[in-house]
């Protein structure tokens, strides 16, 4: 799940009413870089592992969210992506 809103009460009313495998919250491109944040979805999208505490996991279907400030925002992230950009980026990665 993708929002994108400065409303507090907005986003804590979206996240509690709807169901996913994750949320971003004023960004997308962050969900792929941290990498202890699970990707993927709930049902039939969020299924792969069982037993043990692979089991727990798969079937408690985690939510992670990530809410970013849009006070602080890197132009870098954005298209067009000049060859300095993409090596700024890469480092970051």
């Amino acid at each position: 799940l993708y929002l994108f809103s400065k409303n507090s009460a907005n986003v804590d009313l979206v996240l509690k009413k709807t169901i996913s495998g994750g949320a971003m919250v004023n960004d997308t491109i962050m969900h792929f870089t941290v990498h202890s944040l699970p990707f993927g979805g709930v049902g039939d999208s969020g299924i792969g592992a069982y037993h043990g505490q692979a089991s727990f996991d798969v079937f408690s279907h985690h939510k992670s969210v990530l809410n970013k400030t849009t006070k602080f925002d890197l132009s870098v992230r954005y298209p067009p992506y000049s060859d300095n950009k993409l090596s700024f980026i890469q480092m970051l990665a």
